[in-house]
């Protein structure tokens, strides 16, 4: 397995696999993996098969955090990353600096400060000016709640599709609102990569995997599953009603169902489409959920077709 941490090292690579013939598979991670993202590696190779190759990237990508959210302490540990990748048979890992993704741009959000003290950087005048904005699909639920969240995350992946240059690129259902966003940008900008999402893996209790998780410790681990706990709820609701169900009455369940653990606190519920992402005011089979909550001071999401 191969680390490379240049733009132009990695572009000159895949260039060399695509005069090859070699079909290139890719996962955007920002590290501190689980068995979540080995599933999408798998996958990947999957795709591509075993005369492919296949990418991934480790980046905490700054420009996808708002000024008061997690950037700073968001977890880290490289070492056992690259172990996992290698195990999990990744060809390559790109692993790319700040400076390196956005050129004299040290003011990128979250404030120089916190990215200062954890990465010793000097500060330098914000340069990187364009970026990527997807205009539908994420006004709501995460676009609601953090409102510069996907501008960030559709501007690296499009940086890192010009720069892995794959055939396919695989994206967890966890992230549903992310996934279908990426699929929309790869589609109107006209990206030759075929978008897979993979299923969500969870822990043995149902809570979804995610790095997160790792804020999570006693009885903030135990109040985490209520999650998926609100969505099994909400399903067999639907699943044994003869009728729509109306979303004020869904949601106002569900709320009483997540706060009645003492450290749970409710930020969205949505209910949509699962491919436009287009709301509805009455719930039926095949409807998709999406929640965020708050569990103590770590913020988590999940979703599920009902």
């Amino acid at each position: 397995m191969r680390i490379v941490s240049s733009i132009a090292a990695m572009q000159r690579l895949a260039r060399q696999w695509q005069r090859a013939g070699n079909r290139i598979g890719f996962v955007p991670t920002m590290g501190y993996l689980h068995a979540g993202h080995l599933s999408l590696v798998r996958e990947a190779r999957k795709r591509v098969g075993n005369a492919g190759k296949v990418v991934v990237s480790i980046y905490v990508n700054p420009t996808q955090f708002g000024p008061k959210e997690d950037f700073s302490k968001y977890p880290r540990d490289l070492k056992r990353d690259l172990k996992l990748c290698r195990e999990a048979g990744a060809d390559v890992v790109f692993k790319p600096s700040d400076k390196e993704m956005y050129p004299d741009s040290g003011t990128c959000v979250p404030p120089v400060r916190s990215r200062q003290k954890l990465t010793g950087e000097t500060p330098v005048p914000l340069v990187f000016s364009t970026y990527v904005v997807e205009g539908k699909l994420s006004q709501s639920m995460e676009g609601a709640s953090r409102p510069t969240h996907f501008r960030g995350v559709t501007t690296v992946v499009a940086k890192l599709f010009n720069i892995v240059l794959p055939d396919v690129a695989v994206f967890g259902a966890k992230d549903w609102q992310q996934a279908a966003i990426i699929k929309r940008m790869a589609a109107d900008l006209n990206f030759p990569v075929k978008i897979i999402i993979a299923p969500t893996l969870r822990e043995p209790d149902g809570l979804a995997m995610s790095s997160r998780n790792k804020y999570l410790d006693g009885d903030l681990r135990r109040q985490a599953v209520v999650l998926w706990h609100a969505i099994q709820k909400t399903r067999e609701a639907v699943q044994k009603s003869s009728k729509p169900i109306p979303v004020a009455q869904l949601r106002r369940e569900l709320k009483e169902v997540i706060e009645h653990e003492p450290d749970a606190r409710l930020d969205y519920v949505e209910f949509f489409e699962p491919d436009t992402l287009v709301r509805v005011a009455k719930i039926t089979r095949g409807t998709h959920l999406a929640l965020a909550v708050f569990i103590g001071q770590t913020r988590l999401i999940d979703n599920g077709r009902l």
